[in-house]
């Protein structure tokens, strides 16, 4: 029988959750890397025992990590994040060279092919790829270089980039997501990039409708349809049917459109997920009622999911890569807390339960199917 590997990434370290096609008892392995704050663990499509993960320290700073057996073993792999080669420096936004200092990687996203390839999105709004299983990195500048840098800004987060999306359909396309800047595209697998954010409006920067300076908490896309997207924007969920082309609000009748994650279901392309919170002030859902909303037919006509989820005195938070889906025939969704719960549903969201509960702060939660 088929199974699911959940990868847990908290503010103390690493967790790997795992079990049959049923999904009704879980093996819970970790911590790993006690201690750190794991941003971001992901699987290699390519080969399933091939994991990375973001590991970061502000004693330390940052390190990747790569296991070759699915997580029961890992080992450092290097860390010369470069630019042109040159290990240590980075190209800033008005073309000069300064010393490469980051806080983060956010980010980890490997190849669909290749195990050994893999990308980084990383806080000051960089894109980095290695091709040799992370043991090097190098810059892929076009995205800095494309001439918007300089209306960039930091969200509360600081200036992350938080989602990279490969197309699927084996083409050069590739997305890219930044707080707050937006949401970009590249047609030549990364090597120059312009922004896709027509359609967005945000208050708060000179021109509510430009072409960057908006904050873009999470982009999703089907494998099956690769030209449409959703977006959980800081204010209004978004989907774009023309790859990102143009983007047109898809809110409906969610109680707030506030939130970080979005995802889609594994075989249903218009069934969505999303997570609303009350505001970009008061980060708990509201009435502190823990709510996954669902829609059917790609937005706009939402519904609350609650069966199993906390519906009183609950003030948690959902980070935007902290909820996924299996590949199974009755899909799974999952998602973690800042409360430290990782919740599954074996059923595409019509019941709940708890996998694990009091880990520390859930960062990122990410799912392997296996055979």
């Amino acid at each position: 029988m088929s199974g699911v590997r959940v990868l847990v990434g908290t503010r103390k370290g690493a967790f790997v959750l795992t079990a049959d096609g049923k999904r009704d008892q879980w093996d819970v392995a970790g911590p790993y890397f006690s201690g750190w704050e794991i941003y971001h663990l992901k699987g290699s499509p390519a080969d399933q025992d091939r994991l990375y993960a973001s590991q970061y320290s502000s004693w330390s700073g940052q390190v990747i990590q790569r296991s070759d057996d699915g997580g029961k073993t890992w080992t450092p792999v290097g860390n010369e994040f470069a630019y042109d080669g040159v290990p240590g420096t980075h190209q800033w936004y008005d073309g000069t060279p300064h010393p490469w200092e980051f806080e983060r990687v956010w980010h980890l996203e490997p190849s669909l092919g290749d195990p050994d390839t893999v990308y980084a999105g990383v806080e000051d709004a960089g894109l980095f790829r290695s091709a040799d299983g992370g043991l090097h990195w190098e810059e892929l500048p076009g995205l800095r270089g494309h001439g918007s840098g300089q209306y960039w800004q930091p969200g509360a987060g600081g200036m992350c980039l938080h989602t990279i999306i490969l197309d699927p359909a084996g083409s050069s396309r590739m997305f890219a997501a930044i707080s707050a800047a937006g949401t970009f595209r590249s047609d030549d697998a990364g090597q120059t990039w312009r922004p896709v954010n027509r359609g967005l409006k945000s208050e708060g920067i000179p021109d509510p409708n430009a072409e960057v300076g908006h904050c873009v908490h999470r982009i999703a896309m089907h494998p099956s349809r690769p030209d449409v997207l959703y977006m959980q924007k800081h204010w209004d969920v978004m989907r774009s049917d023309d790859g990102g082309e143009s983007w047109h609000e898809i809110s409906g009748n969610l109680p707030t459109d506030f939130g970080f994650p979005i995802d889609v279901h594994a075989h249903e392309p218009d069934t969505v997920y999303v997570v609303p919170i009350t505001s970009d002030s008061l980060h708990y859902p509201p009435d502190g009622r823990l709510r996954v909303y669902r829609s059917r037919t790609g937005g706009d006509e939402w519904e609350p999911l609650t069966k199993g989820l906390p519906q009183e005195h609950c003030y948690v938070n959902v980070y935007r890569d902290a909820m996924a889906v299996d590949a199974l025939d009755s899909c799974g969704i999952y998602f973690g807390t800042t409360g430290g719960q990782v919740y599954a549903s074996s059923d595409a969201g019509d019941s709940w339960a708890p996998v694990v509960r009091d880990l520390p702060a859930v960062l990122s939660v990410e799912v392997q199917t296996l055979p």
